[in-house]
Formats: C-alpha cells, sequence, structure tokens
C-alpha cells in the first residue's frame, strides 16, 4: 500500500539529471510557469488528517512516498521541515521515502533527536553520472541513515558505484529519462550496475526504460505506458 505525499511544490534544477525534470514538465503542461517558487500545498498535514471516528486517513503500513514535486532539503523550505519530521515521528507505523540531490544540506537539517536515524524513513540520493557520484556519495555514506539508497534516474552514462556500495545501502535504482526530449539510457550501463550491485551484495532494481533506449546498438522509442513494464521484463 503505497501514499503520495507531496508536502511542497516547487524546486531549482540542481544538475544534469534536472535538465528535463518531469515536474517543470508537469507544470508547464497545466500553464503553471512558477515552477521554481516553492510553496506549501493543501496536503501539507496528510499524514496526521484524520477521519471523523477519529483515525488517521492514511492507513498504518502503508509506503508513504513523500516530497515528489520537490527537494526534500530545498533551501526555501527549512522553516517547514522540523513540522514534516515531527510528522514522520508521529506516524511511526507508517514509512516514509524521499529523495533528494542536496545530501551537503541533509547533517544540518536533521531532528534534534534523529541519533542515528527513524527506523521508518528512507533517504535515497540521485546520482545521474559519474561526476554526481562522486560529488555527493562521499558526502552520503557519512550520514547517520538507517535505509540509504542510490538512485540513478536518470542515467546519462555508465557509472561505477563500486566503491560506494557496502551493507549501508539497502538498494540501488537505476532508469531511463521519461519525456519527448529524453536523452538515451543504453542498457548495457544498467547491466553493469547490477553486476556491482551483485558482487557488493546490495539489492538492485532496474525501474524503467525511459524514452530511448538502446540495447544492442539498437536505440528504441518506448511510449511512457510501456516503460516500467518493459523494464520489468529484463527480471532484473
Amino acid at each position: 500500500m503505497g501514499k503520495m505525499w507531496n508536502l511542497w511544490h516547487g524546486c531549482h534544477k540542481k544538475s544534469e539529471g534536472c535538465l528535463n525534470c518531469y515536474m517543470f514538465r508537469g507544470d508547464a503542461r497545466h500553464g503553471r510557469m512558477d515552477s521554481e517558487n516553492v510553496h506549501k500545498t493543501s496536503t501539507f498535514n496528510a499524514p496526521i488528517q484524520k477521519t471523523r471516528k477519529g483515525e488517521y486517513k492514511i492507513k498504518s503500513g502503508s509506503m508513504v512516498w513523500t516530497c515528489f514535486s520537490s527537494d526534500f532539503f530545498v533551501e526555501e523550505a527549512d522553516e517547514w521541515r522540523d513540522e514534516a519530521w515531527a510528522m514522520m515521528k508521529e506516524r511511526s507505523d507508517c514509512e516514509f521515502f524521499f529523495i533528494t540531490k542536496r545530501p551537503e544540506r541533509i547533517k544540518e537539517h536533521l531532528p534534534n533527536d534523529w541519533n542515528d536515524g527513524y527506523d521508518n524513513v528512507w533517504i535515497a540520493v540521485t546520482c545521474e553520472n559519474q561526476k554526481r557520484a562522486d560529488e555527493r556519495l562521499p558526502i552520503f555514506k557519512e550520514l547517520p541513515i538507517k535505509k540509504k539508497s542510490i538512485i540513478c534516474e536518470p542515467m546519462l552514462e555508465k557509472v561505477d558505484f563500486s566503491k560506494y556500495l557496502d551493507n549501508t545501502i539497502v538498494q540501488v535504482v537505476c532508469g531511463g529519462e521519461s519525456g519527448y526530449e529524453a536523452r538515451p539510457c543504453n542498457y548495457d550501463w544498467i547491466l553493469d550496475v547490477r553486476r556491482q550491485c551483485h558482487e557488493k551484495g546490495v539489492p538492485f532494481w532496474f525501474k524503467q526504460t525511459g524514452y530511448r533506449f538502446i540495447k544492442d546498438e539498437k536505440l528504441y522509442i518506448i511510449p511512457r505506458k510501456f516503460q516500467h513494464s518493459q523494464a520489468r521484463k529484463a527480471n532484473l
């Protein structure tokens, strides 16, 4: 069971993977041109909302996909983040998963009672190429987080993660880029990361092909509705 919780909306493009950001594309489709305006949403307090019977609307045991229309550690959200942490702690019966391109901001913006991490919070860092892996993962590796994931999506080139993989990483996820302007993803890159993970005993997930997908030196155009299903067929 999963729920989406976009507690704030808006972001700033941080690196190469942001070029064709789905959030900016979605805003543009709906005529919204202020995607860099970071603001609280109407669902900010969704995890603690209750029904008339006094029960939480988000059921116990849910995986809550958090802050997918922004970055949880974006600067403008500093004033709201303590409230967000408090809600995650109150809902310790749910799991919260979010992704950031700003690991350098994590340490200074953890809650006071974080210690070595909340049991119910998963934090993932995105590394779309070797440059960003080598920039972000040394920082990420040293942080006190119980459940760490690496997201290589959109995967823009072959990336060597091997020196960052150990039992502190619970999963590595790879995938191509969506959208008509997508840059190509090569299946050989995916297989190489899978090999790295297998050798280090780290779980791996090939999430989606993206719109432009290269396999056996042939370029395939994959419609959006098939990008996840085609990746599942690879059984990686």
